[in-house]
């Protein structure tokens, strides 16, 4: 864009250093565009017109236009996850209200601390036994949620820990606001949001598998406006939650120093079944934003300039206002072919160490090697 470039796309290999999954590898191939003067929806509108036109050349499907737009908060509050899979339901619900009614002591006192009381409704699932329950309840430990508070609906009525500490009337609207039927499981999570959301989401699709519901056809979605910043605890600083040259959400740019945590970004990621297909943003053009971008990141002068200072220099230069989006094609072809690996699709895929099978890559450097590219391994 600095360059004099107005707009490109291009099909390009990259390199990804990330924990290995079923949908990554080292190497991928990306569909990268970017584009001078546009906005959010012109990059949406054309990436949505790309895939209508591959779906309906390769598999003789028409995708419904325009894709569902959902906010980050709006995904992480509905469905625990900022790649929600929209094939089915059951969504989370909001029952903080009604707990503070209770005089459950996990409830009470996670809504003293500032946390929330929300529930899946599990259809079907009150055949689930109570070592089921904590089975599900083992998976989300290291989401850091202590357990889960069932609530069993049946023909003879409610079975819950809960039924002794809450009043008859305000049970019924609970089991009335999460839709509850009999045959129907009721699960509740407390705690802070930051537990509960991602808690719930990987519950919501634990359940989906158990109960054998139907995940067919295809779903894409945009999530969009995603936080600028969000703290990290073991590091005790702000960071970006994209990158640092998303464009964020301000009004002036004291609104950074401010209330750095409350700003949204001219982020959007692009989902399908679940998946993330691809992630893109606005950029930053403007130097004095993006500098101080960098300093609630806690950069200093000399780290700005060690780390970014070509960028920060070809700024003074003038940057058109752009935006682009990087798509993964691997995992395009992944999901379109059916499959669940990415090695499934990939040419001469590595192991999840990252080995190459064929080439027995990596293999050991000898000393005189390092000794000249002048490298020390510990």
């Amino acid at each position: 864009m600095i360059g004099g470039f107005e707009r490109y796309y291009q099909i390009a290999r990259a390199f990804r250093d990330e924990d290995l999954r079923a949908d990554r590898q080292p190497e991928h191939t990306q569909i990268d565009l970017e584009m001078s003067f546009v906005g959010e929806e012109d990059i949406q509108e054309i990436v949505e017109g790309m895939w209508a036109a591959a779906f309906k050349q390769t598999l003789g499907v028409e995708l419904d236009r325009p894709f569902p737009r959902l906010t980050y908060r709006e995904a992480m509050a509905r469905y625990g996850s900022d790649k929600p899979d929209l094939r089915f339901g059951m969504e989370i619900v909001e029952v903080s209200d009604l707990a503070r009614a209770s005089e459950f002591r996990v409830l009470t006192e996670a809504l003293s601390a500032g946390g929330v009381v929300r529930g899946l409704r599990a259809e079907g699932g009150a055949r689930f036994s109570r070592k089921d329950v904590e089975d599900l309840a083992s998976e989300l430990k290291d989401f850091g949620l202590q357990g889960l508070l069932p609530v069993w609906i049946d023909d003879n009525g409610l079975r819950s820990p809960l039924v002794k500490h809450m009043d008859p009337d305000i049970m019924r609207s609970l089991v009335a606001r999460l839709g509850g039927q009999p045959g129907d499981l009721l699960l509740l999570a407390a705690g802070a949001s930051s537990v509960v959301e991602p808690s719930l989401g990987a519950l919501r699709l634990s359940l989906a598998a158990r109960l054998g519901f139907k995940r067919e056809g295809w779903a894409f979605d945009w999530v969009v406006d995603f936080p600028m910043f969000e703290y990290d605890a073991k590091e005790r600083r702000l960071r970006a939650q994209h990158h640092p040259f998303t464009k964020p959400r301000v009004g002036e740019l004291s609104d950074l120093r401010t209330k750095p945590l409350e700003l949204g970004t001219y982020a959007y990621d692009l989902v399908l079944n679940g998946v993330e297909l691809g992630s893109g943003s606005l950029r930053i053009s403007n130097p004095e934003l993006q500098q101080a971008v960098f300093e609630v990141l806690g950069l200093t002068q000399d780290e700005i300039q060690a780390k970014f200072g070509f960028l920060v220099e070809a700024m003074d230069y003038g940057i058109p206002p752009h935006g682009g989006i990087g798509l993964g094609l691997d995992r395009a072809v992944m999901l379109m072919a059916g499959e669940t690996s990415i090695r499934d699709v990939i040419a001469f895929p590595k192991t999840q160490s990252g080995s190459c099978p064929l080439t027995d890559a990596p293999s050991p450097v000898s000393p005189d090697q390092l000794r000249e590219l002048r490298i020390r391994t510990y």
